[in-house]
């Protein structure tokens, strides 16, 4: 007995397991019907290519139609008042309408109507003589709600249409199955049928559709990689070029450079001074050569912490080798006093820090100039001269009349135009124009936060640099009561 009682025990505990575990696939199944269909999101319906607004009022105008049949009907042959049959008449033709920009809310509002009509005409079945009327689902129902799920299925998951069209059989089956009547023309199995056909087309263009808009966006998805791999290989091939004719030659020219004393039995001290002065400059060209071509051979050379320096310091393309600042300017101009250049700096106002960004720029911008001096004006006499401002920094780098004769320069004029872009990148601007003496003066003002402009960049950039008219004028020089001079 015992054991016949244990085993019945686990039968009914196994029985109720299974109960449990059919309730909650049920729960689940309810849960996600929830989801999917217990919503009055908007989702309206495109605005197609070619016909436009077209699609839209041919819906509007069969919405018309299936209101005006569905009043016909119900007021003719199904017995109701003026009243109820236009409220029920036309409650398919607002969904058909609202399904053009909520479609699960159009669905729910074409059952609620198909089921208060099945209602309202179901006491009236077999009343008049001599006429049948289709039930449950009238004619003009029948129209409005296969619009009504063409629209769904066209603008919702595969699944969702399913669900929808399988409530719709199952209204449809306990009305006419469940339910019934008396002496009426059966419509539920053509409603289901014509439903499910709807559906499935609408599914089927809805999948279409996405499968387009996929293909469009893959096609252009590869067009760009492809485009972004040949500007990689493009700059790779250029890289290359520089590291195996550039790098080389400067790697020459430190070599020649370290030996070049040693090939003199008594070398003077300034043959001494210059050579070495040759091969430091050689190895700062080769560090910077390292850093251009971690530039070229980066994937993402349009960040901004990259090329440009304006990011934190050893985020760009060469970590390991610093950006220069305003405190290497004192270096930068000894350089070009040892390359034969009179140079002499001042430096006016409170020195304070500035961005990065500020900091590389006007660097490479005093670099610029006086690189210019030394190709356009060998032996004449520069001034650099940096002014700290409370609104930013204020350069100016003017050099004399040439003493001797101008070499010629193969020079594209690309260094004006590469110190006003980083100027305008800033916030800057950068003026260049010939003095009236025969010199040139090159003046720059960067923002002490340098932010860059809200709207777009200015034409100082593409200012001719013989027309200082045409160049916007700097703001006024600050008065400084501390000043420092740079031997």
């Amino acid at each position: 007995m015992t054991e016949s009682g244990d085993r019945q025990g686990a039968a009914l505990h196994a029985d109720r397991g299974r109960r449990g575990l059919w309730a909650l696939r049920a729960l689940r199944a309810l849960r996600v019907l929830r989801d999917d269909l217990w919503t009055a999101r908007r989702d309206p319906l495109p605005v197609f290519v070619w016909l436009r607004w077209l699609p839209h009022g041919l819906v509007c105008l069969a919405a018309f139609g299936v209101g005006l049949g569905g009043v016909a009907q119900l007021g003719n042959n199904g017995g109701l008042n003026p009243g109820a049959a236009f409220a029920i008449g036309f409650a398919p033709a607002g969904a058909v309408l609202l399904a053009l920009r909520r479609p699960v809310a159009a669905w729910w509002l074409s059952m609620a109507a198909t089921a208060v009509c099945a209602v309202a005409v179901h006491a009236r079945l077999g009343e008049i003589p001599g006429v049948v009327f289709s039930w449950p689902w009238t004619a003009a129902g029948i129209i409005g709600h296969l619009l009504v799920l063409l629209l769904l299925a066209l603008r919702v998951r595969a699944r969702v249409a399913v669900e929808a069209l399988v409530l719709t059989a199952l209204l449809t089956w306990a009305l006419e199955g469940g339910w019934g009547g008396a002496d009426y023309q059966p419509t539920g199995v053509a409603a289901v049928v014509l439903s499910a056909v709807v559906t499935v087309l609408g599914i089927a263009l809805h999948g279409r559709r996405q499968a387009r808009d996929e293909l469009v966006e893959q096609t252009s998805l590869t067009a760009e990689e492809r485009a972004r791999r040949t500007l990689l290989e493009e700059r790779s091939r250029i890289a290359r070029e520089l590291h195996d004719v550039v790098a080389h030659h400067m790697s020459v020219i430190s070599i020649q450079a370290q030996v070049a004393p040693h090939l003199v039995e008594r070398p003077s001290p300034e043959l001494i001074e210059n050579l070495t002065g040759i091969r430091q400059n050689a190895l700062e060209a080769l560090t910077e050569l390292r850093r251009v071509l971690g530039v070229l051979r980066s994937e993402h050379p349009e960040d901004p912490e990259g090329p440009y320096g304006l990011g934190a310091p050893g985020t760009g393309a060469a970590p390991d080798a610093p950006q220069p600042t305003l405190a290497r300017l004192g270096t930068l101009i000894e350089n070009t006093r040892a390359a034969g250049l009179d140079v002499s700096a001042e430096v006016r106002g409170a020195v304070r820090p500035y961005t990065p960004g500020v900091e590389l720029s006007a660097y490479r911008i005093v670099q610029e100039a006086l690189s210019n001096a030394l190709r356009h004006a060998p032996g004449s006499r520069v001034r650099v001269e940096v002014v700290h401002g409370p609104d930013g920094l204020q350069l100016e780098i003017a050099n004399s009349r040439p003493r001797r004769k101008v070499p010629p320069s193969p020079g594209a004029g690309h260094g004006l135009l590469g110190m006003r872009e980083r100027a305008a990148m800033l916030g800057g601007r950068v003026t260049a124009a010939a003095t009236a003496q025969g010199g040139f003066t090159v003046t720059a003002f960067l923002p002490g936060d340098g932010t860059p402009p809200d709207g777009p960049p200015g034409t100082s950039s593409g200012t001719p640099p013989d027309d200082p008219a045409a160049a916007p004028s700097l703001p006024p020089t600050p008065t400084s009561t501390t000043g420092e001079k740079t031997p």
